[in-house]
């Protein structure tokens, strides 16, 4: 079995690309999830540069390097928990899912995220938090109060205050302006 990292894989469409991309080269897929392929049998030299090469052809690299496979796997897991989830746990903090999920220490996650990304998680998540808080907005489903207890903000002005910082624009004013002001997950 072959395991691969793969670097810009962001949602379940990512998945599927991916999927097509492995059939089209006639490699069968254990299992696929966001940045993970695990491949039934070990590619050629060939075969890995041919993967590589239709993989970024669509966006996507494959990754090599262990902090960017450990970086990679932590942008995953907060792509999951603020992209996926109904509701963003405040309870439990995103630093201690990130280092119960990864079993590594969160101080030395921080720290070889912050070496490899030239940003600290915390301020990754808050980008990940301002762009869902983008969507949700244009979507125009949910109020304020319900988007920010959505993301795990205490109350609407800590997320107002945030999204303000990031964007330069307040939620309403964002809301009633909504054009093309949303980033792609894997931009940020």
């Amino acid at each position: 079995m072959m395991k691969l990292s793969v670097k810009n894989m962001v949602c379940p469409r990512c998945i599927m690309v991916i999927k097509n991309e492995l059939t089209s080269l006639n490699v069968v897929p254990e299992h696929i999830k966001l940045g993970e392929l695990d491949l039934l049998e070990e590619l050629s030299e060939d075969q890995l540069i041919m993967l590589k090469s239709q993989l970024a052809s669509q966006g996507f690299e494959i990754i090599d390097d262990r902090k960017a496979m450990l970086v990679e796997k932590i942008k995953n897991i907060i792509i999951e928990l603020i992209h996926s989830y109904d509701t963003v746990d405040i309870k439990q903090k995103i630093s201690s899912i990130i280092s119960e999920k990864l079993n590594v220490d969160y101080n030395h996650l921080s720290s070889m995220f912050s070496s490899v990304q030239g940003l600290t998680i915390e301020k990754y998540i808050i980008l990940q938090r301002i762009e869902r808080a983008k969507e949700l907005l244009v979507y125009n489903e949910l109020t304020l109060s319900e988007i920010a207890y959505k993301l795990g903000y205490t109350n609407v002005q800590h997320l107002s205050t945030q999204f303000k910082k990031v964007t330069g624009l307040t939620p309403s004013h964002f809301k009633t302006i909504k054009k093309n002001k949303r980033k792609a997950i894997d931009q940020l």
